[in-house]
């Protein structure tokens, strides 16, 4: 029997396992972190949740709810606590909620784990995480920030395989060294004898040295493909707060006129301005007529070899029900409109190429599952900043065409944390990826680092040259390598350029997509349904 001496400190000993996993996952995150710790960041977490499930004798469920939540809640706020700089409210639900479904996430596998052995209870882990990433990526509160393939962003050097796996075979690979380490760990507590460590020791350096080995391998011989292309980024550096809808569009297109005096030539191919940088609200079927349609030919008549590529916010207002979508806004009796974020492309002589953003921003942008939530909601908004009216998305990806078989994609903001999103634009034709961003809201914060550093995945994924602009920062161009070759930096006004690749070959990625996480669904819902038939048996057996 325990004494309360005893009980006092197997319960401080957990507390402080679960604190330890929460910090060792947030300084393992880009872009201030370093990813080696993430390696070993679940094992005290595991351990804790070992203990209780063995050794704890009341309310044991709760208290290892308690425990995964005290860690994810940890690592969120260290690694999100930026939101709070564009709402209090909207940082605070993404937050509490996300580490809410991370801890249910690690209460699958404690149930899992008192009905089967460490082999089966440990591939549910990795896979069951692995939908939970998956799930961030395609429903409507999607939120994919934390996906754990993401944390090795600012090491791309380790992941260049993401050519073939995406950034699940990063989450992948996080859990099979954590699963090793602790495995070593719960037999040397057992057995007492130092050979296990010393395995688990070779055993873990073999699983991280091995993929980066493989990582730099595939890095050396790997070549920049494609014909060239000289692209400048405008960064116009507008405050979204205290300028940007208090600056017309007859301004904006001034300013960007004089930012592209400053590098386009007359080999320039591609001028790039970042989202929505005309946001009077341009009347979708009267674009022709629109200030930004007037610059944009201003540029082309200057500099009749490049096309113009931008972000403007666009809105159709109409009085026909059969045109009314679930993303339709009603302003009243038989009065509609649609709410777009754009991209546009203008050459000269030719009609515009127009894409609306689809991936949208959770309450900012897009009201989810609207049916449930509204009766009950209302029509409240989580408002992140900037406007706050639903957005209206296209069914498919748009590459735009520069010329001849030159086609970008226009990559808007949120967009660039997709993986196999992106690749949706590769296959529909685009030879390298155009991201345009305002990642203002969140000031000079880890946010928009963080963002920017994602993008050089994307590069490693498809093997695609990015050319990035943001209004305020930090606008880039990575290479297929994933490395930043330039780049502007934050609430820097002005503009750069470079000559890029234009790469028309697709990855493994690109074909397959998220295919790691489609085989963890299966595996998941296996494991899941053989521990609950083996634990019936053993009851009634």
């Amino acid at each position: 029997m325990f004494t309360i001496f005893d009980k006092n400190q197997f319960l401080m000993k957990n507390f402080l396992y679960a604190i330890i996993t929460g910090l060792l996952l947030a300084f393992a995150w880009p872009t201030y972190g370093f990813p080696l710790m993430l390696f070993f960041a679940f094992v005290p977490l595991l351990y804790a949740e070992f203990k209780i499930r063995n050794y704890g004798k009341k309310h044991i469920k709760w208290k290892i709810f308690g425990l995964a939540y005290l860690s994810f809640l940890l690592w969120n706020l260290i690694t999100t606590y930026w939101l709070y700089f564009s709402t209090a409210f909207g940082g605070a639900f993404a937050i509490l909620v996300n580490s809410l479904l991370m801890a249910l996430v690690f209460m699958l596998y404690h149930i899992v784990a008192k009905r089967t052995g460490f082999s089966a209870a440990s591939a549910f882990l990795i896979s069951v995480w692995m939908v939970f990433e998956k799930l961030h990526l395609s429903w409507e509160f999607s939120w994919p920030w934390l996906n754990l393939g993401n944390a090795f962003s600012e090491f791309q050097n380790w992941v260049q395989w993401y050519e073939y796996t995406g950034t699940f075979g990063g989450t992948l690979w996080v859990w099979l060294v954590n699963i090793a380490v602790f495995k070593a760990v719960l037999l040397y507590r057992e057995f007492k004898d130092k050979a296990f460590i010393y395995r688990g020791i070779f055993k873990t350096s073999l699983l991280i040295l091995i993929p980066i080995g493989v990582s730099y391998i595939i890095l050396s011989q790997l070549e920049e493909q494609g014909p060239a292309l000289e692209a400048v980024i405008l960064q116009p550096n507008i405050n979204p707060y205290t300028e940007k809808y208090n600056t017309n569009d007859t301004r904006i297109g001034e300013l960007l006129l004089q930012l592209s005096e400053e590098k386009v030539t007359g080999s320039t191919q591609l001028i790039v301005a970042p989202e929505t940088v005309f946001a009077d609200g341009t009347v979708l079927p009267k674009f022709q007529q629109s200030e930004a349609a007037f610059f944009s030919r201003q540029l082309n008549l200057k500099y009749p070899n490049a096309s113009f590529l931008s972000g403007i916010s666009f809105y159709d207002r109409f009085s026909d029900p059969n045109r009314v979508r679930p993303q339709t806004n009603k302003l009243g009796p038989m009065d509609w409109y649609n709410d777009y974020n754009s991209a546009f492309l203008m050459k000269a002589e030719k009609e515009p190429q127009i894409y609306h953003k689809s991936k949208l921003v959770v309450g900012v942008e897009n009201f989810p599952y609207q049916e449930v939530l509204k009766p009950l909601l209302g029509d409240i908004m989580i408002d992140l900043g900037g406007t706050v009216a639903m957005k209206t998305t296209q069914e498919k990806r748009e590459a735009f065409n520069l010329k001849d078989e030159s086609e970008v994609a226009p990559i808007i903001c949120y967009e660039s944390v997709y993986g196999e999103y992106v690749t949706g634009y590769v296959k529909n034709g685009a030879n390298f990826l155009g991201i345009i961003t305002n990642d203002a809201w969140w000031g000079n914060s880890q946010g928009h680092k963080q963002h920017l550093s994602y993008a050089k995945l994307r590069a490693i994924e498809t093997r695609k040259d990015v050319v990035r602009s943001a209004n305020t920062g930090i606008s880039a161009f990575i290479n297929q390598k994933g490395a930043i070759t330039k780049s502007l930096g934050y609430e820097q006004r002005g503009s750069i350029k470079a000559t890029i690749h234009q790469n028309s070959e697709e990855t493994f990625y690109t074909e397959f997509g998220d295919y790691l996480a489609r085989i963890a669904q299966f595996l998941a819902l296996f494991v899941f349904l053989f521990a609950i038939v083996k634990y019936k048996r053993n009851r009634t057996g």
